[in-house]
């Protein structure tokens, strides 16, 4: 898995899933616009337990399901 894909590209490819980008692109705000997928998965602990294995330079992980309304998020 070598190929630049974008973001609209890689939620058709792999939908629902966690997916580790390589050499990640971004727009001026820093939203991930495509990449190289490293590795992608169902199981968000499979995707950390992996990139921590690969340990790659530069990386974005995504993912690419709906996030339910009442979810919140500490950053």
């Amino acid at each position: 898995m070598d190929q630049m894909l974008t973001i609209d590209e890689i939620k058709d490819r792999y939908d629902s899933e966690w997916i580790l980008l390589g050499d990640p692109e971004t727009d001026e705000q820093l939203n991930v616009q495509g990449g190289t997928v490293l590795f992608h998965s169902s199981d968000r602990e499979e995707l950390y337990r992996k990139a921590a294995e690969l340990r790659p330079k530069r990386s974005a992980i995504v993912y690419t399901g709906s996030v339910p309304e009442d979810m919140e998020f500490i950053l």
